[in-house]
């Protein structure tokens, strides 16, 4: 059954009260004092200036009577290399537990590919030498005990990849302190996978995207947290942002051409892309930009607000290296996004379903893929709006932070789960904290952790999905290939009326 399976898959608060009542105001105008000054030492541009009211995060999203409040500490200065003791507690009193009024949400759906991803360790379970196995590929091994983070770094990350993805790991920390079981991983921050399906010892080995032919684990993307080298916000801020941009002008109002923008020299399958665009022999209805970030950082990304881009019926979808993390702002654009047919998935694009959220694009077959999708669109305005509505929902509503981190905690402590040691504090690690991150940042990236700061939630996580059944499994395969072949099926017809007329 296991065989076949795969085959299928591949197509306390107490001592926190304490010490504030203990110290009283004397603290607490230290801290407030402390953390302008380390805010607005760095020179940031003035939108990234905060007033030490800014900094408590919890303030806004915290509202329930009973909720923890945990502010940054950074009165120990930038400069330290330790964390403020007591800067979260590790357990959170009987006293102290929150009661919702109601049971917490069912997690989307998209959450059963969890069991998935972990079920090549279902039966061997996860030992310390396995773990330790996929070191020659990871950036760092991070170690979670007793509620608190530790961190072997290996190698540096491109850009900032690894430390808001460490960022948003101390967040989850933060938002469910004392809840994520102990736990030992290693975390890849490349985009191309390395572990293959086919190698005996699969090492376990987390990552942001992977194929059909590879076996990492998927983990969200460091950009749910910010990606300063191009200005990207934080995804709670920017997902506002774009449902706010949605409303500035109607489907049936936008250009009726797919559009897309970014860098087409990652990837062949980009330059080929650019084959497609409008010239004076040919119009495949697409409108495609390269994008050169040198020169829009120049110029302050005036030109790159991804909220000020949903001016198309049609939106682009297509990888770079591998995957691509502008998937969530295309499909958030209640555009019907044409997505070419991608080689790579993260963790939520399992989740996406042909016709429902999207229309496939055949990368072998481009331009006349683009050209039949567009008038398609054009032609069944009702059926595209409905259908880049529904990516937009899907996006905004079940891609929403407090999913992210439900998703964060459900995969970490259900991947615990498989641990056959108690992990330990590496000799070589250090602790990681929000203080000592955020307080010795600077600029955009100050910035956007300060923006992505989160306090301890209100509610518990969403329930978790059960496995699929082997039906249930066969049954989402089936449905996705279905779709496909429905629109193959619409193209070949298109494309033999086309040219009956010429």
């Amino acid at each position: 059954m296991k065989a076949n399976r795969w085959q299928l898959e591949r197509s306390s608060l107490v001592p926190l009260f304490l010490a504030v009542i203990t110290l009283g105001a004397f603290i607490c105008t230290r801290y407030f004092a402390s953390f302008a000054a380390a805010l607005m030492d760095t020179n940031p541009p003035k939108s990234s200036v905060r007033t030490p009211e800014a900094v408590d995060s919890t303030q806004d999203l915290e509202t329930a009577p009973n909720a923890i409040h945990i502010p940054l500490n950074c009165s120990l200065g930038e400069l330290s290399t330790t964390c403020p003791a007591n800067y979260y507690p590790s357990h959170v009193s009987a006293e102290a537990k929150l009661h919702p009024s109601s049971p917490p949400p069912s997690c989307p759906d998209y959450f059963h590919w969890i069991h998935e991803d972990l079920w090549p360790w279902r039966e061997t379970g996860i030992t310390r030498d396995m773990v330790m196995s996929a070191k020659w590929k990871a950036n760092f091994r991070l170690v979670v005990v007793d509620g608190k983070a530790y961190v072997e770094r290996y190698h540096k990350s491109s850009q900032s990849r690894d430390t808001f993805t460490l960022w948003g790991i101390l967040q989850l920390l933060r938002r469910y302190p004392g809840k994520l079981p102990d736990l030992d991983l290693m975390f890849d921050c490349v985009d191309r996978a390395a572990i293959s399906k086919y190698d005996p010892a699969l090492p376990p080995l987390f990552r942001y995207s992977r194929n059909d032919y590879y076996m990492e684990i998927m983990f969200p993307d460091w950009s749910f947290w910010g990606w300063p080298e191009i200005n990207i916000k934080p995804w709670e801020v920017l997902s506002k942002e774009l449902k706010e941009g949605n409303t500035r002008t109607q489907w049936r109002d936008r250009e009726a051409y797919a559009y897309w923008k970014g860098n087409p020299l990652v990837a062949a399958t980009r330059m080929d892309l650019l084959k497609c665009n409008v010239s004076d022999k040919q119009d495949w209805n697409a409108r495609i930009y390269a994008q050169d970030w040198e020169q829009e950082e120049k110029q302050g990304y005036k030109q790159s607000n991804l909220a000020s881009q949903c001016i198309h019926r049609f939106k682009l979808y297509i990888e770079g290296v591998a995957w691509s993390v502008s998937n969530k702002y295309i499909l958030a654009c209640d555009s019907l996004t044409l997505l070419v047919k991608p080689m790579f998935h993260d963790f939520f694009l399992r989740g996406l379903i042909p016709l429902k959220h999207y229309w496939p694009i055949k990368d072998d077959d481009k331009c006349r893929s683009i050209k039949h999708a567009v008038d398609w669109g054009n032609n069944h305005q009702e059926e595209a709006q409905a259908i880049g509505k529904a990516a937009s929902s899907f996006i905004l509503d079940e891609l929403k932070m407090d999913y992210v981190y439900d998703y964060m905690f459900h995969l970490l402590s259900e991947y615990a789960k498989l641990l056959k040691y108690k992990p330990t504090v590496p000799e070589k690690a250090s602790e990681l904290c929000s203080e000592l991150m955020a307080c010795r940042a600077k600029g955009v990236e100050k910035k956007f952790m300060v923006d992505s700061l989160v306090g301890p939630a209100s509610t518990q996580p969403c329930t978790m999905p059960p496995p699929y059944s082997p039906a249930s499994f066969h049954s989402v395969i089936q449905r996705n290939k279905d779709g496909m072949k429905q629109v193959d099926t619409w193209e070949r017809e298109y494309w033999k009326n086309q040219n009956k007329q010429m």
